[in-house]
C-alpha cells in the first residue's frame, strides 16, 4: 500500500463569530457548529490575580462561586451537573477568569439554570470559605516544599519585581486573613457586565444565544473603571534559591519581551520552538539525549495582558546544575551565531502548523482561540496571518531575532535547590 502524500496546509480560514451586545454592555460572541450535539458557554471576566489587592482573593472568589448559591447548595450543584453529564470549569490566570459550562444540547437549559445560580447568586458560605482557606493553605505549603514551585515563583519575582502584580507572591499564612466579605467585595467589583464577554460554541443556535443573553443580561453594569497602572518591572538578573537537602535543582532562564501583538512575537515563538518547544528540540537533544541531565525541558513564549516573556524551564540533578546551565547558554548562543539548517527549520514550521491544526480541530478549540484573539483585540483572521509568518520565516530571520533578543547579558537566570557555587 502506497503511503498518501503528506501535505502542509497553506492557509487556515476561521469564521468570525457573530456578535450581539446586550443593553448592560456584555457582548456575546457565537460560533455555531450545528453538526455537534454539545454546547459550551464561556464567560470571561477581567478578574485575575493581578486585579486583587488582597492576597488570594481573586482565585478564592472564582473557586468558591459554586460552593453554595441563593437557591442551591454546593452538593445540589454538583449533583445537577453529574445527573445531566454536564461539566463546569474555572480557570484563573494573572489577568482573567474563564468560567465554562458544557452540556449535551438536550440538557442545555438545565445546565444553564445552574450556571445562572453560580454566576449571579453566589453566597460564599462562611463554612465553605473556612474549609477552602485551610485546604488551600495546606496545599500551598506542600507545593512550596518543591524546588519547581520555588523556581517558578522566584522567576516571576526576578522578571517583574516582588511588588509587581505579575511578580508578587504571598505567604501561605495570608489565607488566614481572607474573609467572606473580601470575596463578596471582589465579586461585586469585578464580576460585572463591563468586565465580561461571553463566547458560545458548539450547537449554539439562536435559542441558545437568547437563553444565554437572559443570564448575561442580568449582570450588573458595574463601574466604568480604567485599568489601574502597573509599576514598572524591576528585573533581577541572577537569583539563587537555597533548598536544604534538595537532590534536584529547578532552573528557569528567560527574559521580558513583549505580548502577542508585537510584530516579532510569532518569530520568537519559532525561536522558542527550535530551542525547547518539542521532543526533538535542541535543548531536549542536548540535556536529555546527549547528557542525561533531565527527563524534560521546555522553552516557550508566555503572553500576559500587559507583558510577554520567553522562558526555559527544566529540572536536573543537583550535581549537574552548572553543566546544564552552561549547555542551555550554549544552545541559546548557537541560535545567535549559527544559521539554523533549513531542514531543521522546515520541521519546526511543519510542527507548529500541525499544532495549530490540532488546536483548531473542533468547535471548542476554535472557541478557545477566539477568546484569545478577543483578549488581544484581534479578529480570527490573525490565525491565517500567523501561519503565513511561520511559513515565511527564514534561517536569517531566526538568527536576527536571537541576536536582537537573546544576548547573554539580557537573560534572567533562577536556580532553586542548586549548589552554593551556582550564580
Amino acid at each position: 500500500m502506497k503511503q498518501p502524500q503528506l501535505t502542509t496546509p497553506s492557509d487556515i480560514s476561521l469564521h468570525e463569530p457573530l456578535h450581539r451586545t446586550l443593553p448592560n454592555g456584555v457582548t456575546i460572541h457565537t460560533l455555531c457548529a450545528a453538526e455537534f450535539e454539545v454546547v459550551r458557554v464561556s464567560f470571561v471576566f477581567r478578574a485575575g490575580s493581578a486585579q486583587q489587592r488582597k492576597a488570594f482573593v481573586a482565585t478564592s472568589t472564582a473557586n468558591l462561586l459554586s460552593e453554595g448559591t441563593r437557591d442551591m447548595t454546593s452538593q445540589q450543584i454538583a449533583e445537577q451537573f453529574d445527573f445531566y453529564g454536564s461539566y463546569f470549569d474555572v480557570n484563573v490566570d494573572r489577568d482573567y477568569v474563564y468560567i465554562s459550562f458544557c452540556s449535551l444540547s438536550k440538557y442545555f437549559r438545565q445546565t444553564l439554570a445552574v450556571a445562572e445560580q453560580i454566576l449571579l447568586h453566589p453566597l460564599f458560605p462562611e463554612e465553605e470559605v473556612a474549609s477552602y482557606r485551610e485546604k488551600r493553605k495546606q496545599r500551598l505549603r506542600i507545593e512550596r516544599m518543591k524546588v519547581e514551585t520555588e523556581a517558578r515563583e522566584a522567576f516571576a519575582r526576578a522578571l517583574f519585581g516582588p511588588a509587581h502584580p505579575y511578580g508578587i507572591t504571598w505567604p501561605e499564612t495570608a489565607y488566614d486573613d481572607l474573609t467572606r466579605d473580601d470575596l463578596l467585595d471582589f465579586y461585586a467589583r469585578h464580576y460585572t457586565a463591563r468586565n465580561c464577554f461571553v463566547v458560545c460554541s458548539g450547537a449554539a443556535d439562536a435559542a441558545v444565544v437568547d437563553a444565554v443573553a437572559e443570564v448575561a443580561g442580568q449582570l450588573p453594569a458595574g463601574a466604568d473603571r480604567a485599568a489601574e497602572p502597573f509599576p514598572p518591572a524591576v528585573t533581577t538578573p541572577h537569583v539563587a534559591v537555597p533548598h536544604a537537602g534538595a537532590v534536584q535543582s529547578s532552573i528557569r532562564i528567560g527574559r521580558l519581551l513583549f505580548g502577542r501583538n508585537h510584530p516579532d512575537y510569532v518569530g520568537m515563538q519559532v525561536v522558542a520552538m527550535l530551542l525547547g518547544g518539542y521532543f526533538g528540540s535542541r535543548l531536549m537533544q542536548n540535556l536529555r539525549e546527549a547528557n542525561g541531565f533531565t527527563y524534560g525541558v521546555v522553552a516557550a513564549m508566555v503572553n500576559l495582558e500587559r507583558e510577554g516573556y520567553l522562558a526555559v524551564a527544566t529540572q536536573v540533578a543537583r550535581d549537574a546544575t552548572e553543566q546544564a546551565l552552561a549547555e542551555i547558554y550554549r544552545e541559546i548562543e548557537r541560535l545567535r551565531t549559527e544559521p539554523v539548517a533549513e531542514e531543521e527549520l522546515s520541521l519546526v514550521r511543519n510542527m507548529m502548523t500541525g499544532e495549530m491544526m490540532r488546536i483548531l480541530d473542533g468547535p471548542f478549540g476554535i472557541a478557545d482561540v477566539t477568546i484569545e484573539n478577543i483578549l488581544c483585540g484581534r479578529r480570527n483572521d490573525v490565525v491565517s496571518e500567523n501561519l503565513q509568518r511561520i511559513r515565511a520565516i527564514t534561517p536569517a530571520e531566526v538568527q536576527r531575532l536571537a541576536v536582537k533578543y537573546l544576548p547573554r547579558e539580557a537573560l534572567v537566570t533562577v536556580v532553586a535547590g542548586g549548589p552554593e557555587s551556582v550564580l
